[in-house]
């Protein structure tokens, strides 16, 4: 038996399809899928090899593979019992960076944006808005002033955002009339200096900040708003198991990436526990929709696999 341990939930949003695809496939060929069933931790054997994971319900499951696409930090540090692993190693993934500077926004509004540099009013969905619009990113200048806000420990006073609106494609996710605009927003420090996200009011204020600066290209953007749900570093954190809230299981950066990643000398999905695999975005090679780190990962335990059963 093979066992793929999931996060808390998995993401919101368009990437739902994905998944949903996947799953089908996957039970089509002949996998068993259990979804709101957290492990709590993954079992090893009194010979240091994986033996499965223990659910939260007390549920053991027994399994020489175990594949895990929670992040390293979450795998290593929360469900593996830290005396099997090497010093080196867990200093390693403890101390990999795991910052982030997005906030993701879900915006239920009761028309389309309109915007003016359109020259024209579209009542109906017309080809930019089955697209990504950026907003806020004319210039490196603008870029670069959003990113210093957040290195100083404030949100962006003009946010770098990335807006699509998948009701434009997918007329099941809103009702008749109304949209569904899903705000990709950067930069929001984890803990900022001025404020805290526990706070209703600090929320809000940065959601109406969004808002605004969109009304700069979309006028009106601001009272189309009937509902929005704010998801900040910590809340991505603790509601989708992502470290930092940081949505790449870790920072892409070059010392995080190819033979670094997740953590120099494990690049290729094994790890430190024999029959233990990362598969998840947090390994080679990154984050991305792409199920790249999947797909080499599978390959790499039926190579395993196959090698067990001669």
């Amino acid at each position: 038996m093979v066992i793929v341990t999931f996060g808390r939930k998995h993401v919101e949003g368009g990437m739902g399809s994905v998944s949903l695809a996947i799953s089908k496939a996957a039970t089509k060929a002949g996998a068993h899928i259990l979804v709101n069933t957290e492990v709590s931790q993954i079992m090893i054997g009194d010979s240091g090899e994986v033996d499965g994971v223990l659910l939260v319900d007390g549920t053991r499951v027994h399994s020489s593979f175990v594949l895990s696409n929670a992040t390293p930090y979450k795998t290593f540090m929360g469900l593996v019992p830290r005396d099997v692993l090497p010093d080196d190693f867990l200093r390693a993934i403890k101390y990999s960076d795991y910052h982030s500077g997005v906030t993701k926004i879900n915006v239920a509004v009761d028309k389309l944006p309109q915007f003016h540099c359109c020259k024209s009013s579209q009542l109906e969905v017309g080809p930019h808005h089955t697209a990504t619009v950026h907003i806020g990113c004319e210039s490196m200048e603008e870029i670069g002033s959003a990113c210093q806000d957040a290195w100083n420990g404030l949100p962006s006073r003009r946010p770098v955002m990335e807006m699509t609106i998948p009701s434009s494609l997918d007329k099941t996710i809103s009702p008749p009339g109304k949209h569904v605009v899903s705000l990709f927003t950067q930069y929001t420090p984890y803990k900022p200096s001025d404020g805290s996200w526990e706070d209703p009011t600090y929320r809000e204020s940065y959601a109406q900040k969004c808002f605004s600066l969109i009304d700069e290209y979309a006028p009106g953007f601001s009272s189309s708003v009937i509902g929005y749900d704010l998801l900040t570093p910590p809340d991505l954190e603790r509601e989708f198991g992502l470290t930092g809230g940081n949505i790449f299981h870790g920072a892409m950066g070059l010392d995080s990436l190819f033979l670094m990643r997740p953590v120099k000398g494990w690049s290729g999905y094994r790890t430190p526990v024999r029959g233990l695999y990362l598969c998840g975005s947090g390994s080679h090679p990154g984050g991305g929709v792409m199920g790249a780190p999947g797909r080499n990962a599978a390959h790499v335990v039926l190579q395993d696999f196959k090698k067990q059963s001669r």
